[in-house]
């Protein structure tokens, strides 16, 4: 057949193809077609919408860039291609997504807002380091994450906290590709089917948010989904969790944030944020849409306001394999923060029963820390009302008591201070003042909460102040290691929750450490997975933090360091996830029979049995299967 005759045919079948289709899309209310006059029956090929043929769906189609509409796709074609939940709900013209990508053009815009940038906060450098690796992620994940892990010092601030602040910021503005499932209120009754399109057929690590509370940002809705994928990548580098074999995920419940519903280009719902009832429903039936698909996972909870994380924690630890790294990881890691500042200044761990502790912040975060540290103190012999009674806990309406007018709730109200006194609001700097604290922890995400004043108390009362301002990001927290070290003169053993520099002061250098969630969550999660516990303990999670401060060199408690070195992540990662085997083996939660023969024969084949399941970033030979031929 001639070239001429081969296009004929070509084109004819292609019309035929057309005219059919069309007429199904007239049915669905498609609004990617020329617009229609005339009834569809009597449309002539000529009249219809030239159609392409593909032969893929789902997130094969999203990542073939000659198909790829990106946020583009109209509804009714992610209901037939399988995108449903790959994809942000909301649709944008093709002019949208052309003029959001000029803008970065022609401006090289870095959706920097001026106050957050201080103090070591994201800077230009940061974000244009974001994007080189977010590029490089998306050509080749292997060399990624080899990368990340053999620079995870200075990249783990890149791909996490500060940077991942201001991703979520502008998340809307960013988006390339999916990277994890999008879900909503207007999902509700088909997300276990929905599931279902992710193409991972095994998932070992879940990590959702509803974005309510993203870091110290406030409500930031779907665009909250940067907090899992930063979260993900660390579970990747920092304990050797497959990069295939992980799931971020997003619930979009509305947001309440003014400027990201102002904005055409926000992809998320542009409803009131839920609450109630109704949120609940919805959060149970995505919970049981994942576990039914993945059961074996680790599920992670992220950034949700007061209001829902401890009833959703609640809700599910004792009967899913789950956690809140807000609650029970910051708890995990400022335990062992105060614990490696006790080793610093030459005491044991039985010294944490002995610590006055002024805690400001009465959200999940500062009240899981709370109960974790007054667990410690449980442990090292007091009862759980004797710990109580060594905190302050103050809020945005000051200390608060037992005297306070408005309900507190469950988790505040163990620490109300029992007293006759009339200090019900007192300031912090009263506080400190009279209470005379051995411990700070800044836990409000209000900014510059430690005064100078606040600071010079707590030098005046103490030998070794031990000072931890934990809030996140930088322009969120409560001091910076200057500050802290210029109050005291140079005398504070400082952490704090976003990285800070050391400081030069009075011609030596003093260290700052980086109180990072980072050091417990990998390695809480990967253990867990590993020996199938079902369930995440307080005793696992204590277990977890007391095995930090093994990890920490002498040479560096002689510094005044108080966590392990970030550039031995994995090896502290397989630590934690030993120890909480371990742990989980004593209460009988250890389910894993190749975990328990390990732990059974010695401690080195228990980590020989960790390492081996590490994914590591290499090239490895590819062999292709032919479609039907089962591995």
């Amino acid at each position: 057949m001639s070239l001429l005759k081969r296009r004929a045919a070509y084109g004819a079948l292609r019309a035929s193809l057309a005219e059919g289709f069309a007429a199904r899309l007239l049915g669905s209310g498609v609004n990617d077609a020329r617009a229609f006059s005339a009834p569809a029956a009597t449309y002539k090929p000529s009249d219809t919408v030239d159609v392409e043929i593909v032969r893929k769906k789902g997130i094969d189609l999203i990542h073939d860039p000659l198909f790829n509409k990106g946020t583009g796709f109209p509804v009714p074609e992610r209901e037939r291609l399988e995108l449903r939940g790959l994809l942000p709900k909301k649709s944008l013209s093709m002019q949208a997504q052309a003029d959001r990508f000029m803008e970065d053009y022609q401006l090289g815009k870095t959706y920097i807002d001026p106050k957050h940038v201080s103090d070591g906060g994201v800077t230009p450098d940061h974000v244009r380091r974001w994007k080189v690796l977010q590029e490089l992620q998306d050509r080749n994940e292997t060399l990624f994450y080899r990368l990340l892990l053999d620079n995870f010092v200075d990249m783990a601030p890149i791909v996490y906290t500060p940077t991942v602040g201001w991703a979520c910021l502008n998340f809307h503005k960013l988006y390339r590709r999916p990277r994890g499932m999008y879900f909503d209120a207007t999902d509700k009754g088909e997300m276990a089917s929905m599931v279902w399109n992710w193409p991972a057929n095994d998932v070992d690590a879940i990590v959702v948010t509803d974005g309510g509370r993203i870091l110290g940002l406030g409500d930031l809705g779907l665009n909250g989904l940067g907090i899992p994928i930063g979260k993900l990548d660390l579970y990747v580098a920092a304990a050797g969790f497959n990069p295939g074999r992980i799931l971020p995920v997003v619930l979009d419940v509305g947001t309440s944030n003014r400027v990201l519903k102002d904005d055409p280009l926000y992809l998320g719902l542009n409803q009131d944020r839920m609450s109630g009832p109704e949120y609940f429903e919805v959060m149970d039936e995505l919970v049981k849409a994942l576990m039914g698909r993945y059961p074996d996972a680790v599920l992670q909870f992220e950034d949700f306001n007061m209001e829902h994380a401890t009833p959703l924690l609640d809700r599910y630890r004792h009967h899913h394999l789950c956690f809140n790294d807000d609650i029970q990881g910051t708890a995990a890691t400022a335990v062992a923060g105060v614990y490696g500042a006790l080793r610093v200044q030459g005491k044991s761990n039985k010294e944490l029963a002995q610590q006055r502790i002024v805690l400001v912040g009465a959200g999940s975060a500062g009240m899981g820390v709370a109960r974790m540290l007054a667990l410690g103190m449980v442990k090292q012999g007091l009862t759980y009302e004797e710990a109580t009674a060594n905190f302050w806990i103050l809020d945005a309406d000051g200390l608060i008591t037992v005297k306070r007018e408005k309900q507190l709730s469950s988790t505040v109200e163990p620490f109300a201070r029992k007293t006759q006194a009339d200090v019900e609001g007192e300031t912090l700097a009263a506080t400190v003042k009279r209470v005379k604290p051995t411990v700070l922890i800044g836990l409000a995400g209000a900014g510059k909460l430690f005064t100078e004043e606040v600071l010079t108390t707590m030098g005046e009362h103490n030998e070794r102040p031990i000072i931890m301002p934990m809030s996140n990001p930088t322009h969120r927290m409560e001091c910076n290691a200057m500050e802290a070290q210029k109050a005291t003169g140079g005398r504070t053993i400082f952490a704090s929750g976003s990285p800070c520099n050391d400081v030069e002061y009075e011609g030596r250098t003093i260290s700052s450490s980086q109180a990072n969630n980072l050091y417990i969550f990998p390695g809480l999660a990967l253990g867990a997975h590993l020996g199938a516990t079902r369930v995440i303990t307080d005793e696992m999670l204590m277990a977890a933090a007391e095995a930090l401060g093994d990890c920490i060199p002498e040479e560096d408690l002689d510094k005044d360091i108080v966590y392990p070195r970030l550039k031995d992540i994995r090896y502290v990662s397989m630590i934690v996830a030993k120890r909480v085997m371990k742990m989980a083996y004593d209460m009988g939660h250890l389910h894993s029979f190749a975990a328990k023969k390990a732990l059974e024969i010695s401690d080195e084949e228990l980590e020989a049995y960790v390492q081996e399941h590490m994914w590591e970033p290499v090239y490895k030979p590819l062999v292709n299967l032919p479609v039907g031929v089962q591995e």
